[in-house]
């Protein structure tokens, strides 16, 4: 960013009522009609990063989800060849060291326990400076490893799992400071069993959330902020896939991905990911919650950067022009702004 001018006869009110960073998305499968998974290459992750800048995220971690070692693999050397690139901030690990029952759309014969061979690909990223989020259940993972990757650098966040309560403490005290997409792929709180959800809710942990109202019911989300210790520590993830700024369907593991009615399902009608976009869920959550713009805007640029330990995007001199969002009126739609030499 070079300039801010007062708007003028030579200029369109554009009636801007919010001036922020962009946003941060830390679990990005897609977008452009480009999924990860299925091209994870440099030339990939730009092109998921060009789609999801247009719709007002200004940086991300490309998402990377359960698949063969050798898909791992080139993710990882696709997040070290864009290291230090604008807007690809890392990587997202989401598996394959995951619960098999809570597996959601990832393909089950693909997920394996961390082994010396997974932690190969986490030392190699560290060693090159790329930051690396990496989602596992706890109660599948040998404490050791998760130590490890923990010492490393690495952040580990709990999902895709079936934990106890006391099992995702543990965890916790070994090392893991996340959980990704609360309520998603865990069992859900009972009033003998809380499990993973409680622990998560009760704790100074970060926790991600996806509020497009498909994937956690807007009371739930409610009750869940309420309950946090600390209302700096739940921040929103898109979950997006390759139908976000992209074509209705795409293929994962061989089988068609579509959006029917707003909702992403695979061919059995169950959720197959998220079709929507950061500044969405930023929308959705002031629609359908008493949570103020400011709050949500924090929890989609300032909180998931600090969970990563990512430097903060301000608005100030010399940010780049398409690292800043302008909003106006209810619907938030994004705007141009008025930049000049």
């Amino acid at each position: 960013m070079r300039a801010l001018r007062p708007l003028g006869r030579d200029r369109p009110d554009l009636s801007v009522s919010v001036l922020a960073p962009g946003l941060t998305d830390l679990q990005v499968n897609g977008g452009g009609g480009v999924l990860v998974n299925t091209s994870p290459t440099p030339e990939g992750l730009r092109a998921i990063r060009a789609a999801h800048l247009g719709l007002g995220t200004a940086a991300l971690l490309p998402t990377v989800i359960t698949d063969a070692p050798e898909v791992l693999e080139a993710a990882a050397d696709a997040a070290i060849a864009c290291r230090g690139e604008p807007g690809l901030e890392g990587l997202h690990i989401e598996g394959p060291h995951i619960s098999a029952r809570k597996k959601g759309t990832h393909e089950a014969r693909h997920i394996r326990p961390l082994d010396q061979r997974g932690m190969a690909v986490l030392r190699r990223l560290r060693a090159a400076g790329v930051p690396v989020l990496l989602t596992l259940a706890p109660e599948e993972t040998d404490p050791a490893l998760l130590r490890e990757a923990v010492a490393m650098g690495v952040t580990v966040s709990a999902g895709h799992s079936m934990a106890s309560a006391d099992q995702a403490r543990q965890a916790m005290a070994d090392g893991v400071t996340m959980f990704t997409h609360l309520f998603n792929a865990m069992p859900q709180m009972e009033s003998r069993a809380p499990g993973i959800i409680a622990a998560a809710i009760l704790s100074d942990a970060y926790v991600g959330l996806i509020a497009d109202g498909i994937h956690v019911d807007w009371d739930a989300l409610r009750v869940a902020m309420a309950a946090r210790p600390r209302v700096d520590r739940s921040f929103l993830v898109s979950d997006a896939m390759p139908t976000v700024g992209g074509p209705d369907s795409f293929i994962l593991y061989g089988q068609p991905i579509h959006v029917d009615n707003g909702r992403l399902v695979n061919a059995q009608g169950a959720l197959a990911g998220a079709h929507v976009s950061l500044l969405d869920c930023v929308r959705r959550l002031v629609a359908h919650t008493p949570v103020p713009l400011e709050t949500a805007l924090q929890m989609a640029s300032d909180i998931p950067r600090r969970a990563m330990g990512l430097a903060p995007l301000r608005l100030e001199a010399g940010l780049p022009v398409d690292q800043v969002l302008a909003l106006d009126g209810p619907e938030l739609a994004r705007v141009s702004l008025p930049l000049a030499p």
